[in-house]
């Protein structure tokens, strides 16, 4: 059944519509037989306010809007939840909308959020994306907007894990282990994120006098099939890797499922190390060595980034969560 308008109440009782108003908000200017009246049909027939129309009336509608590259992914799942969570705290909705990892899709999600009037938007860019104008105009606009897990080199406040950091840290690992031929699975290179793991990934051969394969460094699209294809071909080289450095999780996934079909073991005839979910990583046979991203402190942070320029802070910050290796079974 339709639920029941104010409208429809004024004219069931036939009052003016501003009389019911008054009476569901509790306001002076109504008798109190007149009052107990519009209380007593409006939960008879189920009455809600419209909170949209409440929002237009006083120009504010307590929502924000999230673009993820892909909601189901649980790496993206983890901080949108977190993100929630903290904007319920405020007395915020949050509509959430998935660009499948696509720059056309991401700007048609940015118009859609924009059109709902959400007071600002937390969004991490599609690996295609190599134009900003369609966010930097959103600071325009005046709507206040912050990137998560993908940085760019634009004027927008960011949070992001310790990228290059994390990455050394793992080609140390690995060379300590003993590895000589490291492999790097990354994404374009034209996403900052996937530039600042390579970095410290060649930053670390470099010290350590081991040399520099391009053979071995394979940034393409983030997918399944190209992680497998990639793989594939780093295993069928003369000298092939005995380590893979894999900076997404369908990496991770598909490049065990290549080394699988040859027959090779992990760790024994090749090491890998992931950026992914933890829990992911425990369900994966054998355990996945992988880099803790802490997605609670991203999708907290994303949020206050997002909740001080709802407030007035009109500082573009770029706040760095830091991430660690967890070593499990994959690597010896």
């Amino acid at each position: 059944m339709k639920r029941i308008s104010q409208r429809e109440i004024a004219n069931i009782l036939n009052v003016n519509v501003s009389t019911v108003s008054r009476a569901l908000r509790g306001l002076d200017g109504v008798s109190s037989e007149l009052r107990q009246k519009i209380l007593s049909l409006a939960k008879e027939q189920g009455y809600r306010p419209n909170p949209f129309a409440v929002s237009l009336r006083y120009d504010t509608t307590r929502t924000i809007g999230i673009v993820v590259p892909d909601v189901s992914f649980n790496h993206y799942a983890h901080i949108v939840k977190r993100i929630e969570s903290e904007a319920r705290k405020e007395g915020y909705m949050c509509i959430i909308t998935d660009s499948d990892d696509k720059f056309e899709t991401e700007k048609n999600c940015l118009d859609l959020l924009v059109n709902m009037h959400v007071e600002g938007i937390i969004i991490c860019v599609s690996q295609e994306t190599t134009d900003f104008s369609h966010i930097q105009h959103l600071r325009k606009v005046h709507v206040p907007v912050v990137l998560f897990d993908r940085d760019a080199d634009v004027d927008i406040s960011s949070v992001i894990i310790n990228d290059a950091d994390t990455a050394r840290q793992v080609t140390e690992n690995l060379i300590d282990s003993g590895a000589k031929r490291i492999a790097f699975l990354g994404g374009p290179n034209k996403m900052k994120q996937t530039s600042e793991r390579k970095h410290g990934y060649l930053e670390v051969l470099r010290e350590r006098n081991i040399p520099i394969r391009k053979e071995l460094v394979k940034c393409n699209y983030i997918s399944y099939n190209s992680g497998l294809t990639d793989t594939l071909e780093l295993l069928s080289l003369p000298q092939p890797p005995d380590a893979i450095i894999a900076t997404h999780g369908l990496l991770v996934t598909s490049a065990m499922r290549a080394i699988e079909s040859r027959g090779l073991r992990i760790p024994d005839d090749i090491q890998i190390v992931g950026y992914m979910s933890d829990w992911v990583s425990e369900v994966a046979s054998p355990r996945v060595s992988f880099v803790e991203q802490n997605q609670k402190e991203i999708g907290v942070k994303a949020f206050k980034l997002l909740f001080d320029q709802l407030n007035g802070d009109t500082c573009v910050q770029h706040v760095i969560v830091k991430a660690r290796l967890e070593t499990r079974e994959s690597t010896k």
